[in-house]
């Protein structure tokens, strides 16, 4: 597990099954963040953006209510995106990853980009967050690093 990919083929990869960069805030979408980030702050702008106008109408307090690391790869720890997120601690968070995975049309081509994205044997900080409204809506952000001059990649999922 873990091989090398370039960050340019993972995010098409991902942009090919989750879709491209989107304000919907319904469903997935594909984004990069800065080089050599904090993931967190780059994770939460990522966030907002994908549930756009949305944000606004409901208020930050709605949004924010659920948000929460739900997991970070332990250093050294395997990587197996596919059976973290399976695995994740919070019920929650878990239910909304095995939504986005299963659900997909082609699970098999969705868990091979996910692990091109989160399991090469660049990255350097793989993290995922519980996002949602409180209410109807919860998903899941998923958000890695590679090496320092490599965007950050993150794929943001919400349903209701």
């Amino acid at each position: 597990m873990g091989t090398p990919s370039t960050p340019s083929t993972a995010v098409a990869a991902l942009e090919a099954v989750f879709g491209p960069a989107s304000d919907a805030g319904f469903g997935s979408a594909t984004f990069t963040g800065p080089t050599g980030a904090d993931l967190e702050p780059v994770a939460r702008a990522t966030y907002r953006r994908f549930v756009g106008a949305k944000w606004e109408r409901f208020g930050e307090a709605a949004w924010m209510g659920p948000w929460r690391r739900v997991y970070a790869r332990p250093a050294g720890a395997a990587r197996d995106v596919v059976a973290e997120l399976a695995a994740l601690p919070d019920r929650e968070a878990r239910s909304s990853a095995g939504a986005m995975v299963d659900g997909l049309e082609d699970a098999a081509r969705g868990k091979a980009a996910l692990a091109a994205a989160f399991d090469a044997t660049d990255v350097t900080r793989f993290e995922v967050y519980n996002a949602g409204d409180g209410e109807a809506m919860s998903g899941v952000v998923l958000v890695g690093a590679r090496g320092p001059a490599d965007p950050v990649t993150i794929v943001a999922f919400l349903l209701d």
